[in-house]
């Protein structure tokens, strides 16, 4: 059996768990780090670097970068897997929208019309693009 064939047996939602799970450590690293980085470049060095990392604050930044990283990539991959299998084709045209519906899903809190769709154009060129050089 092809590797093909067995990941279009596996259900969306599994997909979009494993898109979370992946994509939200990724993000949480991320937050920590960055609190690090910030530390570093405020010049804080021992038992006050470990204090800045850690404060509350910097323990927000860290699970929001989860979960933003986390919703982004579970609602990419979810919608992504749906239109593959309502369209029956494997092409960029899914990535195209599901980044889309990416975009303007991240960027509905805005309330702006413009940067809901400009959100979405951009997003949605990102994987396309991504997905056909993959395809190359």
């Amino acid at each position: 059996m092809e590797m093909d064939e067995v990941k279009d047996k596996i259900p969306c939602s599994t997909l979009a768990v494993d898109s979370i799970v992946r994509l939200g450590t990724a993000g949480l690293a991320w937050g920590f780090f960055s609190g690090r980085y910030e530390a570093d470049k405020q010049g804080l060095t021992g038992s006050g670097k470990a204090s800045f990392v850690v404060s509350s604050f910097k323990v927000k930044s860290v699970g929001k970068y989860g979960l933003h990283w986390g919703v982004f990539a579970g609602v990419f991959s979810a919608t992504r897997c749906g239109v593959q299998r309502y369209r029956m084709e494997k092409d960029w045209v899914n990535s195209c929208i599901a980044g889309a519906v990416t975009g303007a899903a991240l960027a509905a809190r805005t309330r702006s019309w413009v940067q809901v769709l400009g959100t979405a154009a951009m997003v949605s060129a990102i994987t396309s693009a991504a997905d056909y050089t993959l395809a190359l």
